[in-house]
């Protein structure tokens, strides 16, 4: 009985054999055994050079590789552009706020934003309006719908955190600071952006207010379409107008698109980008610099 059937021939010398996976190519372009974080991201960045992966798969992994060296402090929405609702309104009150804001979560507070006791869905406003409509807003109690609250410090490193939310299943966690004061919000899509780059959704508007947060360790976030001119008010700086945004100054000063991480001192500036991708900077993060005596 011929068996050869039951054997496929090996793919090893075969002239028809289909090409690499980009797997083994990338297997292959790393057998140099590089020592360091550095080496390891100029192997891919030679190997999508030579096109064995695409830029965007490059721009995601260096993104993993960043969100390992980043902190929430980095990333969270500060305490002051948090969109709360208070658990003393009446949900036709918080109504406005949850249809403007558009969100799908919203931190519920007991009258001071220290005081978070539980996170609201959207969806289950929805429900007391409908339930509201039918007549039967007597069974219905807004606390029964709350989910509980997550707590992090400002310190936790975002790779965790990441997986913290894929094991729990949250969304959004409230960001607090060493004295246990809530400092600001994180949510999972702050910290995918950091991977695959800014999402966008029909209710993104383009913010051109400025843009600049002190965070607690004396540093500031600064988003890059920041107008020179308010830029130079805040810190009382000296930048030219040639440029229209403090993104352009710090772009044009690093001479190409700069990635997540590289830093630049720029004027008694340091500016380190926090989040960018191929085409343009998009949030920065600030340092004065002090002359020592």
């Amino acid at each position: 009985m011929n068996r050869e059937s039951d054997n496929p021939p090996s793919s090893h010398g075969d002239a028809g054999a289909s090409p690499k996976s980009l797997l083994d190519r990338l297997s292959q372009a790393l057998l140099g055994e590089p020592s360091n974080r550095e080496e390891l991201v100029e192997v891919l960045r030679d190997s999508a050079s030579r096109n064995l992966m695409s830029h965007d798969a490059l721009e995601m992994i260096e993104g993993v590789l960043q969100v390992a060296d980043m902190q929430v402090r980095d990333i969270m929405v500060p305490r002051a552009q948090m969109d709360v609702v208070d658990k003393n309104q009446t949900p036709e009150e918080y109504l406005p706020l949850v249809v403007d804001t558009a969100h799908s979560r919203f931190p519920m507070i007991d009258g001071d934003k220290d005081r978070v006791v539980g996170i609201l869905l959207a969806k289950d406003v929805l429900r007391y309006f409908y339930l509201q409509s039918q007549g039967n807003t007597g069974k219905f109690d807004i606390d029964d719908y709350l989910r509980p609250a997550i707590f992090v410090p400002e310190s936790k490193r975002l790779n965790v955190l990441l997986r913290e939310f894929r094991s729990s299943r949250n969304h959004m966690a409230i960001v607090v600071d060493e004295y246990g004061g809530v400092a600001g919000l994180v949510t999972i899509e702050d910290v995918l952006e950091q991977i695959v780059g800014e999402i966008e959704d029909e209710h993104d508007e383009e913010e051109d207010e400025i843009g600049i947060v002190k965070r607690n360790d004396g540093a500031y976030v600064v988003k890059a379409l920041t107008a020179v001119e308010d830029f130079n008010e805040h810190f009382q700086a000296g930048f030219n107008d040639e440029m229209d945004t403090i993104g352009g100054i710090v772009m044009t000063a690093f001479g190409h698109v700069p990635r997540r991480g590289e830093r630049i001192s720029i004027n008694q500036f340091e500016f380190e980008v926090l989040r960018a991708d191929s085409r343009r900077i998009h949030l920065l993060k600030v340092e004065p610099i002090v002359e020592s005596s």
